[in-house]
């Protein structure tokens, strides 16, 4: 039971048995409260260059052979080892860390049918440490342990490229893996709040998270409609319309686009108010019903009128008609927002580089005190003989342990 007075949460140490992106996010977010992760890989396969996780040589090389660009971000401030774990000897030297590490959070996205094979199961590994807690990001979740989980699959399987793209156009996956991050992000919260639980009961907990499951969670704006009479013809691809608010678009204008979002008939009588608009002011656009009869007549006539001037103009009446409303930015300026610029994280490459990294989510006291400025991403089992010394073993037999394959 924890004691009255004391912290929730207290800094945690977590082993990780990660590739790819969504548990990476996942643990990035632990890193960001100031806690130990420790990313376990395999040793290396022969006859394959590549060694460890596959985002490792995704993207331009930034150092070394093994840490391109795109695995950089999401593994800041981690250390790394490599463990052999479908050999018993390797499975054991992982028991050993949970236990003398005093490993709160083991976490895997391996696919679930090799979790016994590779000694990971959650049974196997809560003999160690009673009240580990322990998560899995899969595809389909436990139930389902030979799906492979990978972002545009999951999107095509729960319909987020029928709603993706422009009506008359071909289905598309969003800019951003959303089902990765959804998913990522439910494990850091699942975690959390099994975390506390325990501080209550001193027990640990299995946690099984579908990226599939997490994906259709989002979906609130759609499917119960399909029970509310909408059509399905309602729900799907509308572009950069919104399909129940009108008008909201992207509109060209002079020297560029601009999107604006009515979101109630006051703010379109404001709109309309205004000399640039006037020309829209009709009984029938009063009501949003009134406009979506229309819209595809609207939103021709509202683009007639921004093609006519620059964007800052456009900008300039909408905000004085209180609209929301924002220019396409570019995602080279995406930097440069105040809001990014001033909140924005950061860390340096091995030869001395600045990388801007993109703001945490949500601000934490552990990221002011190192000043915003995250260590870089390790290489491939960087940490291998520091962490092994650390649980005790002399280095002849991390040696031995080498000679035989069984670390890296």
């Amino acid at each position: 039971m924890r004691k009255r007075g004391a912290s929730i949460l207290k800094p945690q140490v977590v082993l990780s048995l990660e590739q790819a992106l969504t548990l990476t996010h996942a643990t990035l977010r632990f890193v960001h409260l100031g806690w130990r992760v420790i990313r376990v890989e395999p040793t290396p396969l022969e006859g394959r260059k590549s060694k460890g996780d596959p985002n490792r040589y995704i993207g331009r090389q930034v150092a070394g052979e093994d840490r391109h660009s795109y695995f950089i971000a999401p593994n800041l401030g981690k250390e790394a080892i490599a463990i052999d774990l479908k050999q018993a000897e390797g499975q054991a030297l992982l028991r050993r860390l949970i236990r003398e590490l005093r490993v709160d959070v083991f976490c895997t996205n391996t696919l679930p049918s090799r979790h016994k094979l590779l000694g990971i199961d959650y049974e196997g590994l809560r003999q160690e440490k009673k009240d580990l807690i322990w998560c899995c990001i899969s595809a389909l979740g436990l139930a389902h342990p030979d799906v492979p989980g990978y972002d545009p699959i999951i999107q095509a399987l729960c319909g987020y490229m029928d709603i993706t793209g422009h009506a008359d156009g071909p289905p598309l996956q969003c800019g951003p893996p959303l089902a990765d991050l959804k998913a990522g992000d439910e494990a850091f919260v699942q975690i959390i709040l099994a975390l506390m639980e325990r501080n209550e009961t001193g027990k640990g907990k299995q946690i099984d998270i579908s990226m599939a499951q997490a994906a259709v969670s989002w979906l609130h704006t759609f499917l119960p409609m399909l029970d509310m009479d909408s059509p399905p013809s309602e729900l799907k691809r509308s572009g950069n319309e919104h399909r129940q608010f009108i008008p909201v678009n992207a509109y060209q204008t002079k020297d560029g686009f601009i999107y604006m979002a009515i979101g109630s008939d006051a703010q379109w009588s404001r709109l309309v108010k205004q000399p640039l608009f006037s020309s829209l002011d009709e009984e029938r656009f009063t009501t949003n019903e009134g406009r979506r009869k229309d819209k595809a007549e609207l939103h021709k006539s509202i683009e007639a009128i921004t093609k006519q001037h620059p964007s800052d103009k456009i900008a300039k009446v909408l905000a004085e008609a209180g609209i929301p409303h924002s220019p396409i930015t570019p995602i080279e300026d995406v930097p440069e927002l105040p809001f990014v610029s001033s909140n924005a994280l950061k860390t340096a490459t091995p030869d001395g580089r600045m990388v801007r990294l993109p703001p945490p989510a949500v601000e934490t006291e552990y990221l002011a005190q190192i000043k915003r400025t995250l260590p870089f991403a390790p290489a491939y089992g960087e940490h291998t003989d520091s962490i092994l010394k650390e649980v005790g073993l002399p280095p002849s037999e991390i040696s031995s342990l080498r000679e035989r394959g069984i670390v890296a």
